[in-house]
């Protein structure tokens, strides 16, 4: 037998070879770049995924809860309506009454701080949206499970001469006025309270500094000035997951009714569901 020589290696695979020996070691400072970049989106995604679900979740304790009360106060009067009350003796009787609305509103006292007083229903923001509104504007209001709406202390409670203001958060814990930009011209905006319905419309919005309390006046702007219309007014921040501005949108009194002439008609269906559920 002759030698046999090993057959020459193909020129691509030696500089094949020869490029993998020059290869640079992997950088521990690219890997850990990396790593934190990865690490970076990861977190960002579970903050966006637990902002969207915390407000998720609040706004629908938020809703429950403001349901609970707002059917407490309409089973309370249906209660009251169905005592017989005595019948009185020796006294003429008289003509029934033409029907002329129900006069001057009702307003009651400011309660304690972070009590619940009233139930906010804006039909613009969604047929499942309601929220409480309770004495005040700090975090315990703002950002309580059951609460969410707050009523600056000092300013006029529903349907009083003057500036019924509240607040809420725009983008976390429920966003209660998430929806405000939307709102248009005549939009109904209702205050339920343990007297009655209280119906505001929509009349326009305006954006001004966190510092601007004028605002909070009897007569927006104009402190001192003698108040003459009964106004609401809903305040947040302004953009979405920003605290740089205010968005201010305001509402001008139309007409109330108490609990035991059932809501207006723009919220029937809504109370109906309600009750329903």
């Amino acid at each position: 037998m002759s030698d046999a020589t090993p057959p020459a290696a193909p020129a691509e695979s030696r500089r094949a070879r020869r490029a993998l020996r020059r290869r640079k070691p992997v950088s521990v400072i690219g890997v850990f770049g990396e790593v934190l970049i990865t690490g970076g989106v990861l977190v960002f995604l579970f903050i966006a995924w637990q902002l969207w679900w915390n407000d998720l979740v609040v706004a629908g304790e938020q809703s429950s809860a403001a349901n609970q009360i707002s059917q407490q106060w309409i089973d309370d009067a249906q209660a009251a309506s169905s005592t017989p009350t005595p019948t009185p003796t020796n006294t003429p009787t008289a003509a029934p009454a033409q029907p002329s609305g129900f006069g001057t509103p009702v307003v009651a006292v400011a309660p304690a701080e972070a009590q619940p007083f009233a139930v906010l229903y804006v039909p613009r923001y969604g047929a499942a949206y309601s929220r409480t509104i309770a004495e005040g504007v700090g975090l315990n209001v703002l950002n309580s499970p059951r609460l969410g709406i707050g009523h600056y202390p000092g300013t006029q409670m529903p349907g009083e001469v003057g500036n019924f203001v509240v607040a809420a958060h725009r983008s976390a814990n429920g966003g209660g006025m998430h929806l405000i930009n939307e709102l248009q011209l005549g939009d109904p905006i209702f205050v339920q309270t343990a007297d009655g319905y209280y119906t505001y419309r929509f009349r326009d919005l305006e954006y001004v500094q966190p510092t601007d309390v004028g605002v909070l006046a009897a007569v927006p702007h104009a402190p001192g000035a003698t108040a003459t219309d009964r106004i609401i007014t809903l305040t947040s921040c302004n953009p979405l997951y920003s605290t740089a501005e205010r968005i201010i949108a305001y509402g001008v009194f139309d007409s109330w009714q108490p609990i035991s002439a059932g809501p207006p008609a723009e919220l029937a269906a809504i109370i109906a569901a309600q009750a329903a559920g």
